[in-house]
Formats: structure tokens, sequence, C-alpha cells
């Protein structure tokens, strides 16, 4: 599909969701759905030394989209159902390469006094970034290049608790930590040989601050781990997560993030110790109320493993990111982003990314 084709289904998509915007079809019945489309160009500096080269590329594509609904039958009970679409040119939805899956298929029940318990495939509570393209700050997350320390989604059940209303925490029992495949679109399906668990405490007691901590644990999976491997390769896996945010003013916000992950790979079976660390920090300043911006610098170092008595250092890098954001209107917004990355210790030395979003939501 050449440009001028993918501009017109675009455009074409955009005129289409007016007819959608009923988020509430009746009193039990609500729906909701968003897609985004982008055109990015990265530009790469080669490592030669580790054998990089010099590349550049450029995309144009619909990035994703997602299409829910909440049924609420009962004011206690709440059901949640969407179906999410990726292109395979985007990777796909698995390894596989299909486009389309289920995403969420979860009940919640309100069991009173500030206690909810939610069973089915459900997001993880984990990370500061969101999952959804749509949600994102920029249009490229700022800490998941390596390490990729964020789960995505799992089945099991968890428990969330408003103590009152400053804090909030929860626990969660899943099938596992992290997904079975690269989208983390699903878990591995299995909790006798390997389940994963995940917790979180939320504070909100000091005015225009959020104070999150979280943590999450994947047991050693044998015969069945999260990376398909013979048993003696792997370890337990370990996630920790600090953020934080702060409304300095009505126009100014702050947020940083700290993340720890001992992923589990074991350097004695050959393969790089698959821990290490990310950090972000983000600004954000709202000009007013259509335009705003993100500046972000973040990073990612990957810890040193010694293999047959041999160090081998890790990727690491630093990143510096600006984001203009402009809501056109409450359904469409305009995202750009213009990124510098420094690496070591790795096949790039450098790379420059810069590209637009769209994005349409209902």
């Amino acid at each position: 599909m050449n440009i001028r084709m993918k501009l017109a289904v675009v455009a074409a998509f955009a005129a289409a969701l007016p007819a959608f915007a009923q988020i509430k079809i009746n009193d039990s019945l609500s729906v909701t759905g968003w897609s985004v489309g982008s055109y990015t160009y990265t530009s790469t500096k080669g490592n030669a030394a580790l054998g990089g080269t010099n590349t550049s590329k450029d995309n144009f594509n619909v990035d994703a989209a997602l299409l829910g609904a909440t049924i609420t039958p009962t004011k206690e009970v709440t059901a949640t159902v969407s179906f999410y679409y990726k292109p395979s040119t985007e990777g796909g939805v698995n390894a596989a390469g299909n486009e389309v899956t289920l995403l969420d298929a979860y009940v919640a029940y309100d069991c009173g006094n500030g206690l909810v318990l939610t069973a089915g495939k459900f997001l993880s509570v984990l990370g500061y970034e969101s999952y959804y393209a749509i949600s994102d700050n920029m249009i490229t997350l700022a800490n998941q290049q390596f390490l990729a320390p964020i789960p995505g989604y799992h089945e099991g059940v968890k428990l969330d608790y408003t103590v009152d209303k400053t804090t909030e925490m929860g626990i969660s029992l899943v099938d596992s930590e992290y997904g079975s495949n690269a989208q983390q679109t699903e878990g591995d399906g299995h909790l006798e040989h390997n389940f994963g668990t995940e917790g979180y405490i939320q504070y909100t007691g000091v005015d225009n601050l959020t104070l999150w901590f979280g943590a999450g644990y994947d047991s050693k999976g044998t015969p069945v781990n999260p990376y398909g491997l013979a048993p003696n390769t792997t370890h337990s896996v370990y996630v920790l997560d600090f953020w934080a945010s702060y409304q300095i003013t009505k126009q100014i916000l702050v947020a940083a993030e700290e993340i720890y992950k001992d992923g589990g790979k074991a350097p004695a079976a050959g393969l790089i110790a698959d821990k290490g660390s990310n950090w972000l920090a983000y600004l954000q300043y709202q000009f007013d109320d259509k335009l705003s911006a993100w500046a972000c610098f973040s990073g990612e170092d990957v810890s040193n493993s010694t293999v047959a008595g041999v160090s081998t250092k890790g990727p690491r890098y630093w990143m510096a990111s600006i984001a203009p954001v402009y809501a056109l209107t409450a359904n469409l917004t305009v995202k750009a982003q213009f990124s510098y990355t420094k690496y070591s210790d790795f096949t790039a030395k450098s790379a420059l990314f810069s590209g637009v979003q769209v994005g349409f939501k209902f």
C-alpha cells in the first residue's frame, strides 16, 4: 500500500469515528475505542567495532487500535472486554504475526468497604508510562529497549483495596508476570509450574503529589518458564518499580521513575545477564487547553555478566526527547517527537528519531 492510499485509509477512519462516539449505549453498556497512526524516521550510526552499520528507515502505518465494552449488570459487578489490533508490520499481537487479539477479558466485583476483586485477563499495574499508545506521553516509550521491564497482560485474580482517600494498594496472582510473546498481550497460561504475582501501594496524601511503589515476581517455571528455555538456563524473575509525579503549578508537571529488573537469564548457561535498571524524568508544560509539550530524559543500564570467567558488558543508553502535543478536538490529537539516543557497548553508537502521530479516541 503506498503512502497516498494509507493516508486515505487514515482519513476515512477519522471521518467514521464521530458516528461511533456513543460512549453510553444504555444504563448497563458503554463502549470506547481508539486508534493511532504515525510516520516515523530513524537514523542510526553503527558501532563498527561490534559489527554495527549505519542505517536509516521510515515507517508509515496505523500503529494500533482498540475497541472495548464495559457491562455493568448490577452496581457491584463490572465486566470489561476489548479487542486489540496491531498490524504485522508493527510486530502484530503475537509471535505468529497475528494482527487481532482479545486483550481485556475480566470481571470485577465490588465487595464493599473499598475492596474490589477482579478475575480474568487484565493489564499489569506496573509502570508510569502507559501500555496503550493513545495514552503515552510520547510516540515511543522511554525505557523499554533492552530489559523491557514493564509487564503487559496476564491472566489471574487480583484484589484492590482503597484504604482511605490517600492510600490505595493491591495484590495479584497470575499465570505469569511477563507475557508469553514480545507484545505481552497474554500470559503463558501456566500456573502450576510457573506463576506470577505483583503488588503495589499508592499514596496521594500530599497535595499534588503521587507516590507509587510496586513489585513483581515470576517463579522459575520448570518445565515452563518465561523465555521457553531449558530449566537450567533461567531462575526466578524480579522487578521493582518506583515512580512519583508532582503538579508544581497548573501548567507544570514533573515525574520520575526508577525500575530494577532481574529477568532470570543465567550467565552460567552462556547468556548475558538479563538484569539492570531503567530510569526516566519527565517535564510537562501545558501552554493552554489544547497545546502541551513533554520533555524526557531517560536511560537504561544492563548489568555486566561473567561467562566462563570472561566479563561481558551489557548494553546501555541515555535518551533525550521532546514531544509537543496538540488536541485538535476532544477526539483528535496530533503528537510529534524528536529524540537523540546515545549507546554504549552496543552495535549502535547513536540514533536520531523523529515522528508525527495522529490519535483518535471515543
